[in-house]
C-alpha cells in the first residue's frame, strides 16, 4: 500500500506542477517566496491524516482528479498546509481544499487593490463604535479588555485596508450563525473554535467585493471562489437543482416502500450536492483538470 501511495502521490505531484507551469506561462503569478513543491510534499503528509465520514483514508476514497484539482487550487493561491493556510476535507468521494482564516488573509494580500485586511471578535461588555459614512461603514472604535474574551460572541468584524482607505465589514452574531448553518464544515468546529471562525466568516464576507472587482488574474480569483463557495451548501438561487435532488430523494424513499418524514438522513442538506458533476471546463472558465468530476 506504501509503494501504491508513493506512486499516486508521484502522479498527482507531476500533474499539478505540470499544470502549474501551463497556468504561469498564461500570466499567472506565483509569490515569490512561494515554493509549491515543498507546499505539496506537505499537503500529502497532511493527507495521510485525512479521512472520510467512516473513517477511510481520503486518499483512498477520493478521485484523483478531485485531489489533484484541490492541491492545483491550493498551489495557485500560494497556501500552505504547513503554516495552517489551508485543509482538506472529503465529501463522497470528492476532495475539497478550504482556507484557513490565515489563509484567506494570505490570499487577499495577494490582491493588488488590498494593501492589508484583519479581523477582530465583539465580546459581551466590550464598547464598539461604528458609523455609516458616506454609504460606507467605518470604524470609530473598539475598546475590549482581556477578561471578556472568557464571554459570549456579540459579533465580529473585519477592515480591509486598500491604498486610500479602510472598509468595515460587521456582522452580529445572528448572521454569523446564519452562515455557519449553510457551510458544509461540520459543526462541531464552530463550536470548538468559534473565535476563529467567526473571525474567518466576516473576512470572507469583506473579501467578496474586493475579490471580484479586482484586476488580478482571472486564473487566481477563479481558484479564491472555487475554494470559497465549495464551503458551502447550494443557495436560494439553487433551488432548482434543490428541487430535482428532493424528487430523486422521494421517488427513491417510495421505491423502498419508505415513509420519507421517517428517515431523517434523506434530506436535502446532506445530498452530497458536490458529487454532482460540474459543467465542462469550458463553462466554467476555471483552471483546473478535465478528465474527471469537478475536474
Amino acid at each position: 500500500m506504501t509503494n501504491q501511495l508513493a506512486i499516486i502521490q508521484k502522479d498527482i505531484t507531476d500533474s499539478v506542477n505540470n499544470k502549474l507551469g501551463e497556468l504561469q506561462k498564461e500570466g499567472l503569478v506565483i509569490p515569490q517566496n512561494y515554493n509549491a513543491s515543498n507546499a505539496l510534499k506537505s499537503a500529502f503528509f497532511k493527507l495521510q491524516e485525512v479521512k472520510d465520514k467512516s473513517g477511510k483514508p481520503a486518499l483512498e476514497v477520493c478521485t484523483k482528479e478531485s485531489v489533484a484539482n484541490s492541491l492545483l487550487d491550493m498551489t495557485v493561491q500560494g497556501l500552505s498546509p504547513a503554516k495552517t493556510q489551508c485543509y482538506f476535507v472529503v465529501y463522497g468521494t470528492q476532495l475539497q481544499m478550504l482556507r484557513s482564516y490565515f489563509g484567506t488573509q494570505a490570499v487577499l494580500k495577494r490582491l493588488s487593490n488590498v494593501k492589508d485586511i484583519w479581523a477582530n471578535v465583539i465580546y459581551k461588555d466590550d464598547v464598539f463604535e461604528y458609523e455609516n459614512y458616506h454609504g460606507r461603514e467605518r470604524l470609530i472604535s473598539h475598546k475590549t479588555s482581556f477578561e471578556n474574551r472568557d464571554k459570549d460572541i456579540l459579533g465580529a468584524y473585519a477592515v480591509v485596508q486598500t491604498e486610500s482607505e479602510e472598509i468595515l465589514t460587521v456582522m452580529t452574531k445572528k448572521e454569523i450563525e446564519a452562515s455557519w448553518g449553510q457551510s458544509k464544515t461540520s459543526q462541531s468546529v464552530h463550536k470548538k473554535f468559534p473565535q476563529e471562525m467567526a473571525k474567518r466568516t466576516v473576512i470572507n464576507r469583506a473579501a467578496k467585493a474586493f475579490i471580484n472587482t479586482s484586476d488580478d488574474s482571472d486564473l487566481l480569483i477563479d481558484a479564491i471562489n472555487r475554494s470559497t463557495e465549495g464551503e458551502y451548501e447550494p443557495t436560494v438561487k439553487d433551488m432548482g437543482d434543490i428541487e430535482e435532488v428532493k424528487q430523486e430523494i422521494e421517488q427513491n424513499a417510495n421505491s423502498e416502500d419508505l415513509d420519507i418524514k421517517e428517515q431523517p438522513s434523506a434530506t436535502v442538506q446532506e445530498a452530497e450536492f458536490v458529487e454532482v458533476p460540474q459543467k465542462p471546463l469550458q463553462e466554467q472558465q476555471q483552471a483546473s483538470f478535465t478528465d474527471g468530476p469537478g475536474f
